[in-house]
């Protein structure tokens, strides 16, 4: 039987410094071409669940599998294979770095030994800018644009990394509805292709209608994983948050 693209088992994960675990026992099981929306209210540990899957975060109990990496043993090498679009970022107005060069960073994972950028990594990065409508803006530098335009041009990198999974907090913060829609069915044909997504969201109404996987979370625990529709997915969450 295939292995999950995401395995977790009982970990905990605490911050450097930090005395006190924020996971504390989760298990999850993500596999290939699922759609998993986290939910759950403030501080409930959604954004670490996503850290702690990226390595960036150390865990101190259990087990962790990404991509069929032991992410406590390998995290960079689990870092190359995973997109993560931050839901705070913020570029001085002086970062010198165009639009382009930032999609093309997303490359950097798998350029070979001497570092260099060939025509499948530039064409990945093209596509990558197409895809979410920046491709006009690719000379222009990234502090020049406004939070939308960035938003687009991070989930543009990440897409050019060509990622095994693709992980996002709170992507549309800074998007209209149209751009929310739009950007929904990119993801939606990347986990028709087998790239699974783990969503962290407040907001559910922009939802595509393929089969949601729904994490609920609370208190560094998972309160809630189970299949649902798009539709049923904000009344659950309130239920659970509720009860909690």
């Amino acid at each position: 039987m295939a292995l999950s693209v995401v395995d977790l088992r009982g970990i905990y994960t605490a911050y450097e410094g930090g005395d006190r675990p924020v996971i504390k026992g989760l298990s999850l099981s993500v596999d290939k071409g699922e759609y998993v929306v986290i939910g759950g209210p403030n501080s409930a540990g959604k954004t670490t669940l996503l850290e702690s899957i990226n390595g960036l975060v150390r865990i101190t109990h259990g087990n962790a599998i990404v991509c069929g990496l032991d992410v406590a043993a390998h995290p960079h090498e689990v870092r190359k294979k995973v997109g993560y679009v931050l839901q705070n970022f913020y570029f001085d107005p002086f970062t010198p770095f165009t639009v382009e060069q930032v999609v093309m960073m997303g490359r950097y994972g798998r350029l070979g030994l001497f570092n260099r950028i060939t025509k499948a990594d530039r064409d990945a990065a093209s596509r990558a800018m197409r895809l979410v409508g920046i491709e006009d803006l690719a000379n222009n530098t990234i502090g020049t644009l406004s939070g939308g335009q960035q938003q687009k041009t991070m989930i543009a990198h990440n897409i050019a990394k060509e990622p095994e999974v693709m992980m996002l907090d709170e992507p549309f913060s800074n998007l209209d509805f149209r751009a929310r829609e739009y950007l929904q069915g990119v993801f939606k044909d990347m986990v028709r292709g087998g790239v699974p997504i783990l969503m962290v969201a407040h907001a559910f109404d922009w939802l595509p209608d393929v089969p949601i996987h729904l994490v609920v979370m609370n208190q560094g625990r998972i309160s809630c994983d189970g299949n649902c529709r798009a539709e049923e997915v904000e009344e659950i969450i309130r239920k659970e948050c509720s009860v909690a």
